[in-house]
């Protein structure tokens, strides 16, 4: 009877090992506000639904290229105008409804729709119209040619979604993806299970949890506690060398698309002097942040563009750490004695970390500001939408997003039609070395402008346990990709 029970123990034992092996929790920072990628800027909602829940006509591979999605191929004329999309055959959303040209009609008309809420709507206006040819046929036929418009499709912002279940998208995201949305628990975690119905290569997870760690303690702790299998963008940059030398951890090296900025309301009484955002750029001094905030990890940049982009240039000398010039400037801006003005920081640690060392260093040149800490909604409330503040902080992790600054009712509320001349012709130029002109071109504008101060690209430092494979070093786009996530012996 010993011998039974303790066979029965050991198999139970097994099994839990077994079952534990076929699931993982990846830590993130950022809880998102809902689950609709399509109708909201917060890119947490990307890193848990994009891929896994969500896909597109096309998709973004690991390292940036454009891959096909829920179309498996395209035809483009010779006008470069109409893009005809085959759809890959049986296809199904996670409620059991087949995938239809119909559903890609409706996703992309209801991103360029008048009343749309989409965050990148600017991504869709170049859209003449979207037919269904058949079920698995789309025609899209464009006012102009563009050539990033496969590269837009594969947007989360562009991810296809269904008639049928639009009304509770927020909360009950049903798409074509890998592994199908399971539950929510507010404050906590959002859990994903493997969808037994997918069109493509099935996960090799039976589940996912995202859980939501805000704190940088709390993270270290639940990593060398096991609680979590990976911290996606691990939130404390000095417990790296910890990680990196204990055998349980791997620690993941990589970049992102992110601009960290420090965005001036261009608006604002203070900031609509060009002399004084030269002044607070001049002020910064950004090697200080990136060691004090980030502890050495992050790319000094001089403009809104990825230094790792062919097309990047380095314009760091426009606006070279000099505190006595930055005073001069104030000085001749009418602000000898300086201003006082507010400093509103979402919940990552490079912006709260990097607050308070900007905070200071503007105090240097006689600019005090009023540190306010907000949860990111209320960021989104008050300075994305409501645009009522002076400065913030934020890294903007969207792939190839100079076009933000030819839009100004952004945040930033930068209005230069020069720009937007050249984010127009961007929009429509094919031609690989007219479009690198006018991109170079627009940075060195915007850079010149001093629209807000530049400070880092930011670096992707994650931490996983050493078994679990597959999760991207880089983030070419803002996604936790689990589809291919594995865990090895």
């Amino acid at each position: 009877m010993n011998r039974v029970l303790t066979g029965g123990v050991l198999a139970v034992a097994l099994t839990s090992s077994a079952i534990a092996q076929t699931d993982a929790t990846v830590g993130l920072q950022l809880e998102p506000p809902h689950l609709d990628p399509t109708s909201a800027a917060a890119g947490a909602i990307d890193q848990v639904v994009y891929s896994n829940v969500f896909e597109g006509l096309t998709r973004f591979g690991p390292d940036g290229s454009v891959n096909p999605g829920l179309a498996e191929s395209w035809e483009v004329s010779d006008d470069g105008l109409v893009y005809t999309f085959a759809l890959r055959d049986g296809v199904t959303f996670h409620d059991g409804t087949a995938l239809d040209a119909g559903d890609v009609v409706f996703s992309l008309d209801r991103a360029r729709a008048e009343d749309s809420t989409n965050a990148q709507k600017a991504l869709f206006e170049g859209i003449e119209s979207v037919e269904a040819v058949d079920d698995t046929t789309v025609r899209v036929t464009l006012k102009a040619p563009q050539g990033q418009f496969l590269f837009n499709m594969a947007w989360g912002d562009a991810v296809i979604v269904a008639p049928e279940s639009i009304e509770n998208i927020q909360t009950n995201p049903i798409g074509t993806g890998a592994f199908k949305f399971d539950n929510w628990t507010q404050g906590d975690n959002i859990s994903l299970v493997k969808n037994p119905d997918y069109w493509g290569e099935p996960a090799k997870l039976e589940r996912v949890e995202f859980k939501f760690i805000s704190e940088p303690t709390a993270a270290f702790a639940a990593m060398m506690a096991e609680d979590i299998d990976a911290f996606y963008s691990y939130p404390a940059p000095e417990n790296l060398v910890q990680f990196d030398a204990d055998p349980r951890f791997e620690v993941l090296e990589g970049s992102t698309e992110g601009e960290t900025i420090l965005a001036m309301n261009n608006k604002d009484e203070h900031f609509s002097n060009k002399l004084v955002r030269q002044a607070v750029s001049m002020a910064i001094d950004r090697q200080a942040i990136i060691d004090g905030a980030m502890f050495g990890y992050g790319t000094p940049i001089g403009t809104h563009f990825a230094p790792h982009h062919p097309d990047y240039v380095d314009l760091l000398s426009n606006s070279p750490h000099d505190v006595a010039k930055a005073k001069e400037l104030l000085a001749e801006a009418g602000y000898p004695d300086g201003f006082s003005t507010t400093l509103k920081l979402p919940p990552p640690s490079y912006a709260r970390r990097g607050g308070e060392i900007i905070a200071a260093q503007l105090r240097e040149i006689g600019i005090e500001t009023e540190i306010s800490n907000l949860e990111w909604a209320q960021w989104l409330e008050e300075v994305f939408r409501g645009k009522n503040y002076g400065l913030t902080i934020v890294s903007h992790t969207e792939p190839f997003d100079i076009g933000i600054y030819a839009r100004p009712d952004y945040y930033f509320q930068y209005d230069n039609p020069d720009v937007q001349a050249l984010v127009e012709k961007l929009g429509v130029e094919n031609d690989p070395d007219m479009r690198r002109d006018l991109a170079q071109d627009a940075q060195k504008i915007i850079s010149e402008d001093y629209v807000n101060g530049y400070l880092f690209q930011l670096a992707l430092t994650s931490v996983t346990n050493a078994k679990l494979k597959g999760i991207w070093p880089n983030a070419p786009t803002q996604a936790v990709d689990m589809t291919a996530v594995s865990w090895v012996e």
